[in-house]
């Protein structure tokens, strides 16, 4: 009796410490669609930029854009299971966003014709390889899925499992166009919750069209390097959310060449410049109140510079309190949350549908 009990207890063990992968196959997911890149990247293909071509760039913009914000992996499958093994560069979390945005997964289905989130990947604290099932016990079929990649991390390797017996293939995207987007902290992601909720993935499942997210958390500042590597990109529309980033100085000395090297190979591109968010903090912090208010006012100017200077299809979307008048819109004082980006979107898109001919469902 006691042997027949040690034995149970053993195979009651043995089947929680059961890797997770036992009934599950892999594949790796650079074989799929993979949506948000505008150029090959020969050292990782989680890269937005080839760093290497572009190696005037100063040292931390080429770091940020080995993160993989706005990468998305395009696949179907009738597997019941969807799960990731994936490892990133780094194991620590900032301190402003969610382990799940920070270097987590999000997992969207199509569902009659809208995406919905299904699942995510939360990372577990302190490892770079992770591995986890993100949805499971999925209706028979067919499913088509967007995966979100992390917003500020690097993924050096991503693999997609499914239930053995099912299939996964590559699916082409859904998005159409491609519409460049530079700029701040807030354009690369922070403060969503998750990568899918970044704003310009929330435009892309909202309109069909491709938004690039080329966010660079801090170190949005125009330099020249930066506009050379951007007119060589093949885009319908560009649109620079920066100004949080550069001091007045560099807004008064940078905006005209940044502009004029984009639109020098870009004779006809829409270029969309939206004004910095009032920042919460600046209710209270008198500086910062001061500091972007002239942020704003000195990028104006310089918009207003190049229409006198014959500049066409050049717009300026101002600061009408994006984020709500509730102090209610940022995770620190600063980035929008869920709900601010909820409100800036609602702000933006009436501008940017005119500009860009294009229709958001509501």
């Amino acid at each position: 009796m006691e042997h027949r009990n040690l034995i149970a207890a053993l195979c009651m063990i043995s089947a929680f410490i059961l890797p997770i992968n036992a009934e599950l196959k892999y594949v790796d997911a650079s074989r799929l669609t993979l949506i948000g890149k505008v150029m090959p990247t020969p050292e990782n293909v989680y890269h937005r930029v080839d760093t290497v071509k572009y190696n005037d760039m100063p040292f931390q913009v080429k770091r940020l854009f080995t993160h993989s914000a706005g990468l998305v992996v395009s696949f179907k499958t009738n597997s019941p299971t969807v799960a990731a093994r994936w490892t990133t560069k780094g194991k620590g979390v900032m301190g402003n966003v969610t382990p799940i945005c920070d270097r987590g997964l999000d997992l969207y289905m199509n569902d009659g014709g809208k995406w919905i989130p299904v699942g995510a990947g939360t990372p577990s604290a302190g490892k770079a390889e992770q591995e986890r099932v993100i949805t499971k016990n999925l209706k028979p079929g067919v499913h088509r899925f967007l995966l979100y990649l992390p917003l500020f991390e690097e993924v050096r390797s991503l693999e997609i499992g499914v239930d053995e017996g099912s299939f996964i293939e590559a699916e082409p995207s859904p998005f159409r166009h491609t519409v460049l987007m530079y700029g701040s902290s807030i354009l690369h992601g922070a403060c969503a919750s998750r990568s899918g909720l970044a704003y310009p993935a929330r435009m892309s499942r909202n309109t069909g069209i491709n938004f690039v997210n080329y966010g660079l958390s801090g170190n949005g500042k125009m330099e020249a390097a930066v506009a050379d590597m951007l007119k060589d990109i093949d885009a319908d529309a560009f649109i620079l959310d920066c100004i949080p980033n550069p001091s007045v100085d560099e807004i008064c000395d940078r905006t005209i060449n940044f502009i004029k090297t984009i639109r020098d190979k870009h004779t006809d591109a829409p270029i969309i410049v939206i004004q910095s968010v009032t920042r919460e903090k600046g209710n209270f912090n008198m500086k910062i109140c001061k500091m972007v208010k002239e942020q704003n006012r000195a990028i104006e100017d310089q918009i207003h510079i190049l229409h006198k200077l014959g500049f066409k299809n050049l717009y300026l979307i101002k600061e009408n309190h994006f984020l709500g008048t509730d102090h209610e819109g940022t995770v620190d004082g600063v980035h929008p949350s869920d709900l601010g980006f909820e409100r800036m979107l609602e702000k933006i898109k009436p501008a940017l549908a005119e500009i860009l001919d294009i229709k958001f469902r509501k």
